[in-house]
């Protein structure tokens, strides 16, 4: 029968806060997306506000939400007044969505998207957008920053070959998120997204240089996309004329640029022309662990000793063979107790730890929460 000893914990020297940043790594390829399970993995709702991406045939016990895709349309944007479809809930979406990663001025007016990042500067807004929302099981507490990576099919015609499309593709990077991320944002800390590069057989760039064109909220696990990335120079996007504006294949399988899909398809199908443009998306997730580490203290001359009865024979130490031996105790748990001697917590030892004057440890107690 195990005895216990108390030693009172000084809070300054005893007692130390950690945090431990843990990542995994995130791959969604593009067959996922766009393929694999014939859009069985993908769930339209009767509300037709956003698409939900699933790993698996939805359908399935074993499948696990990914991300949800929607288009947004601010009501300033010149393509709001050529909206046909859902018009008011393409921009019910954008002031949504605003509202929570964006704010409201100082009017009380919902702040547009800031290509930026700088709102106090003015500059030009993001209007026309598309939003990939990750699913909290993927993003745990939140996206490391400058790990995203989207690699966008940027062929101009449409083909119903799924290779095709993605012959000519645009990366996206948060390139200085690691670095250079924003905090005035409501939901949290965001970087800026990059075009920096394309992996193409011809250039399809304007110059090879970086173009801001959306922006990624880390911990609310957003993306934020400008559909300048599907645009050719003259329609006011980042690509060279010459390779012309990608095209989606229409509602009635006629090909469309990326703003006629935003005027005049539903949500649900922009959505789904934009999803089967996605080659591949990856980043790298983060699990925040706080610690409470408790530097549990066994001087020399403590704890040797044993109050149990069994620890007696005849007024005699049983560990003891004659009066000369050292005192000998074994310890085998600790316990965790609150100012009103509550025990909090239990720690187990792997096995008994021998303990005598002639020695001292510290065993290091881990709290994680």
């Amino acid at each position: 029968m195990a005895e216990s000893f108390y030693k009172t914990l000084d809070g300054a020297t005893d007692v130390v806060d950690t945090r431990t940043l843990l990542h995994e790594a995130i791959p969604l390829t593009g067959t996922i997306v766009s393929g694999t399970y014939a859009d069985e993995n993908i769930k339209n709702f009767s509300h037709g506000m956003f698409q939900s991406v699933y790993d698996y045939p939805y359908l399935s016990s074993s499948a696990n939400h990914v991300f949800d895709i929607t288009v947004g349309v601010n009501a300033s944007s010149v393509l709001y007044s050529s909206v046909t479809s859902q018009q008011a809930k393409k921009k019910n979406v954008y002031n949504q969505m605003a509202q929570i990663l964006m704010g409201y001025d100082h009017t009380g007016s919902i702040q547009q998207f800031d290509k930026d990042g700088n709102i106090a500067g003015g500059g030009a807004k993001l209007q026309d957008v598309i939003i990939i929302n990750f699913s909290r099981l993927l993003v745990k507490d939140e996206i490391k920053k400058g790990s995203f990576q989207l690699d966008l099919g940027c062929t101009p015609a449409y083909s119903q070959d799924g290779q095709a499309v993605f012959a000519n593709r645009l990366r996206i990077t948060d390139a200085s998120g690691s670095n250079g991320y924003l905090v005035n944002s409501p939901a949290g800390e965001y970087g800026l997204l990059f075009a920096t590069s394309s992996i193409v057989t011809t250039d399809t760039l304007l110059t090879n240089a970086s173009y801001p064109v959306g922006l990624l909220y880390y911990q609310a696990g957003v993306a934020v996309l400008s559909s300048s990335v599907f645009l050719d120079e003259d329609d006011g996007g980042i690509l060279l004329n010459g390779f012309g504006s990608t095209l989606m294949r229409g509602p009635s399988s006629t090909s469309e640029t990326i703003k006629q899909v935003l005027t005049g398809s539903e949500i649900s199908g922009a959505a789904d022309e934009i999803r089967n443009r996605i080659y591949n998306l990856q980043f790298n997730n983060t699990t925040e662990l706080n610690s409470t580490i408790y530097f549990c203290r066994m001087n020399h001359n403590e704890f040797n000793y044993s109050t149990n009865p069994t620890y007696l024979s005849g007024s005699k130490i049983k560990v003891k063979t004659k009066s000369s031996d050292n005192p000998i105790a074994y310890v085998t748990t600790i316990g965790l107790y609150s100012d009103n001697n509550e025990l909090m917590a239990v720690a187990k030892l792997s096995e008994p730890l021998k303990k005598d004057p002639s020695q001292e440890f510290t065993i290091r107690a881990r709290l994680d929460y």
